[in-house]
């Protein structure tokens, strides 16, 4: 009896991380460059060795795995906006604990002190550490992360490149989406440059997240968690059944 509400709790857990994932992709539908949440299922042992199937749970530092599948790419022709070509290519950012975190997000600007960020806030990485963008009369970055200015009160033609965005690659190593929306190592440490990777400047990649897909998600989902509700019921009724049992007439 315990084995099997055991099962039916872990199925209940499970679902409800999935219909969390799939709440939070449906709310990032038009976010730019946001890779949607995906649930992963695996055994676990119980202790006497059978196994259940179950969801594995958020971490202060994970969410569950993410769909790697690109976004559409549009063209904005907002000399700020990059979308990364390769869809092992990521961007490098500053986290909120300042440890080396990356995006796919590429909505850019500058803030007033001049730092460089993305559209929900996180400094962009160059070649040692967040860019700053001195004054200027105009920008462009070009496809491999380099940007350059024309400094106020310069020639049009006095072109200086001021630094380079830190483009990576996670091929080959094991990365975790975290809760902020952001690719880490998991274990920490910084992915190496990508030296090959390439930016579409005045585009942005869209979201990956397919709204038919995940309202179907959803509904099945659902039905998912009534089944385990329901024999969580047939567990409750079995164990009055046999209790009933085994009272002694008065």
């Amino acid at each position: 009896m315990d084995k099997l509400v055991y099962t039916a709790a872990t199925g209940l857990r499970a679902q409800m991380a999935a219909q969390a994932a799939i709440a939070n992709n449906m709310a990032n539908a038009s976010t730019t460059g946001f890779r949607a949440d995906r649930v992963v299922f695996d055994r676990i042992t119980l202790s006497d060795g059978t196994s259940a199937l179950s969801a594995r749970q958020p971490t202060a530092e994970e969410v569950t795995d993410a769909d790697r599948t690109p976004g559409t790419i549009q063209q904005t022709g907002r000399n700020l906006d990059v979308a990364l070509t390769g869809n092992d290519s990521w961007l490098a950012v500053q986290a909120a604990d300042g440890s080396e975190a990356y995006t796919r997000r590429g909505d850019l600007s500058v803030t007033q002190s001049g730092t460089l960020q993305t559209g929900d806030g996180y400094l962009v990485m160059g070649q040692s550490g967040p860019i700053t963008i001195p004054p200027y009369q105009s920008l462009s970055i070009a496809g491999d992360g380099s940007i350059s200015i024309v400094p106020l009160g310069a020639a049009a033609t006095e072109t200086t490149i001021i630094d380079k965005i830190k483009l990576v690659s996670d091929k080959g190593s094991t990365t975790v989406k975290g809760l902020d929306n952001l690719l880490h190592v998991k274990g920490g440490g910084n992915l190496p440059e990508n030296l090959d990777a390439k930016l579409a400047s005045g585009a942005l990649e869209g979201s990956n997240v397919d709204m038919t897909k995940a309202l179907v998600d959803m509904i099945e989902n659902q039905r998912s968690y009534e089944v385990q509700a329901n024999l969580l019921k047939e567990v409750k009724s079995m164990d009055e059944s046999s209790a009933s049992l085994m009272r002694l007439p008065s």
